[in-house]
């Protein structure tokens, strides 16, 4: 089971991704952590990473995709895994079709968890104001004006991903604003429909 979890942030994709960790047995796979792996296990890419990082630049496309390469290759995805916060731009997404051609793999399903931008803003201003009548500290993603930014720098890069996957057949929508477990069983039909199409196509 190979797939991609898109959507903008706040959007729900970590907790489900943390549910089909559990239901399925394959890794959720996200950039920051990749790398952070790769670092200290001082592979050849993650070196070339940490020059960048240590340097205070941003880490290229080709070293990601180089890593994440890296990662796929490792002995707990063989049964597949979850990709989170990867691919972020065309030329990612290019670069996954490309890695997984090599190695005769193909992606499952590429789930769009759809949400109300508006409302999303407004559950991060009711998060707010709940933390602050509780005494708690608020964190740095729960601020609206910060939260407004991430959801502009999604739309200008990733959301060009929504065309790119529907058009190879492999975009799924569910509904994000739906309660955790509706989205849940919405993602369990999906899936169910996408590996009794792959088992179509073997036989």
């Amino acid at each position: 089971m190979r797939l991609i979890l898109l959507g903008p942030p706040g959007a729900g994709k970590g907790t489900q991704a943390q549910r089909l960790v559990e239901k399925y047995g394959i890794p959720q796979l996200s950039t920051g952590d990749m790398l952070r792996a790769a670092v200290q296990a001082g592979t050849e890419v993650g070196k070339r990473a940490k020059a960048v990082m240590d340097a205070g630049e941003l880490v290229s496309d080709a070293i990601v995709n180089a890593i994440v390469a890296e990662r796929i290759d490792q002995a707990d995805c063989a049964k597949g895994f979850i990709l989170d916060g990867y691919p972020r731009t065309l030329v990612q997404a290019d670069a996954v079709e490309s890695m997984l051609s090599d190695r005769g793999l193909t992606l499952d399903a590429v789930i769009e968890l759809v949400v109300d931008d508006k409302a999303l803003v407004g559950r991060i201003g009711k998060r707010v104001e709940e933390a602050k009548a509780a005494g708690l500290p608020v964190r740095k993603d729960d601020n609206p004006a910060v939260f407004e930014e991430r959801l502009k720098e999604y739309y200008k890069k990733t959301s060009p991903l929504i065309g790119y996957y529907y058009a190879k057949g492999k975009l799924r929508g569910v509904d994000g604003m739906a309660e955790i477990d509706a989205v849940t069983r919405q993602i369990e039909v999906v899936l169910t429909a996408a590996t009794q199409q792959v088992g179509q196509a073997a036989s």
